[in-house]
């Protein structure tokens, strides 16, 4: 049930508030994401194959990506999150204010083809126009984008699955999400704050329309087919060589 604190706010402010609110113990309510460490993992030795010197974090919360590499990479980095509480957190453990700033993922104040990889972890379900955000991903980064998020249409049990996915394959899914969430079009947990009904498929078309080779990787378990299975997913877009 959604605190009635955040009832009367837009859904912009009413996740700002959630984070201030809870940002004292976010990396513990947060730090047992498995499927992001791995997400993680994958990154770092993309990173390390690819010899990338230069990297934009969007959304970075406390700065645990940011903190990750820095560990591992000489390397210029970079993160923008919006909520002051969280940035504060990040001072706090180690970073810059240089490479933790206040920004806004839907206008990244960045210049075109400037940082070599621009990612994301678990941000883009939390944006509702998240295909403008992935599009400033897209035009900011020189070389790659890596995305770590959900995909809504992999979740649940098969029953549950294949219903949303006959919905979404009609074009009745979002109809359908606006009536389950009696207009709002957002969801609240206590664990996440205000999130959307989101798939990292759904901005394929905005990663396909920047770059020709897509990479996708499982990060918790799933069949053969990702977009009617997974529920988490990582994936790696870039120019073939």
């Amino acid at each position: 049930m959604m605190p009635p604190s955040l009832k009367t706010s837009s859904d912009a402010q009413a996740q700002s508030d959630y984070y201030a609110d809870t940002a004292q113990n976010y990396d513990e309510m947060h730090g047992q994401d498995k499927e992001h460490d791995l997400a993680l993992g994958w990154l770092s030795s993309l990173i390390d194959y690819h010899g990338y010197n230069s990297l934009l974090d969007i959304g970075s919360g406390t700065g645990r990506v940011l903190r990750h590499l820095k560990d591992r990479h000489d390397m210029q980095f970079t993160g923008i999150e919006p909520v002051e509480a969280l940035r504060l957190k990040g001072y706090e453990a180690g970073l810059s204010e240089h490479e933790l700033r206040d920004g806004n993922a839907l206008q990244l104040d960045f210049p075109d083809n400037s940082i070599d990889i621009v990612c994301e972890f678990a941000v883009l379900h939390h944006i509702k126009d998240h295909k403008q955000a992935v599009s400033e991903m897209c035009r900011v980064a020189k070389k790659a984008v890596f995305i770590s998020d959900s995909n809504n249409f992999g979740q649940g049990a098969f029953l549950k699955r294949s219903f949303k996915q006959a919905l979404h394959a009609v074009g009745l899914w979002d109809a359908y999400d606006w009536a389950a969430t009696r207009g709002k079009g957002y969801h609240f947990s206590e664990g996440d704050g205000l999130y959307y009904s989101y798939s990292v498929f759904n901005d394929l078309p905005v990663l396909k329309a920047n770059f020709d080779n897509i990479q996708f990787m499982s990060t918790m378990p799933s069949g053969p087919n990702l977009y009617r299975s997974a529920p988490h997913l990582a994936i790696f877009a870039t120019q073939s060589a």
